[in-house]
């Protein structure tokens, strides 16, 4: 007895794979945060350093002698993530802990002249890769999404 050939579908365009969840606005965010991170993940490469790490330097900029613990909950981390990530900067020379002079215990983090000097370079980057990723928007089309998506954060 002849066997039936097996018919196979033709291959689906991953672009409507997804296309019942187009009118979800978690879903999509989601997709398009992996999109913008993965562009900037790439840029970032170049400098052996990872989008956390950029944002863990830039909170560190912003808030010197910040606590590990304080980094953790900004990263949305567990605090043993943060001490990895720290370790993985000050051993790259790029941050430091610094003895609390109040409580002999904890430590302050900061960024060596050399921290301050990446993410100087880190931050032009980022910027660039941001519109790179968002050129599909004209620029009051990008504020009026920077504005209802910092709103959903705020409020939501």
């Amino acid at each position: 007895m002849p066997r039936k050939a097996k018919t196979q579908a033709p291959p689906a365009d991953p672009a409507t794979l997804d296309s019942a969840l187009g009118n979800l606005v978690g879903y999509v965010m989601r997709r398009v945060q992996l999109k913008i991170s993965q562009h900037l993940a790439t840029r970032l490469e170049s400098h052996a350093i990872r989008p956390a790490q950029f944002t863990a330097l830039s909170i560190i900029e912003q808030s010197p002698g910040l606590m590990q613990a304080d980094l953790a909950k900004a990263l949305a981390i567990e605090p043993p993530q943060a001490v990895l990530m720290v370790n993985k900067l000050e051993e790259r020379g790029l941050a430091m802990r610094v003895r609390s002079n109040p409580d002999k215990r904890s430590y302050g983090l900061f960024l060596s002249k050399a921290g301050e000097q990446m993410l100087k370079t880190l931050k032009e980057v980022v910027v660039q890769s941001d519109l790179d990723a968002t050129a599909a928007l004209s620029a009051e089309e990008r504020e009026q999404l920077l504005t209802l998506l910092n709103r959903l954060y705020r409020e939501g």
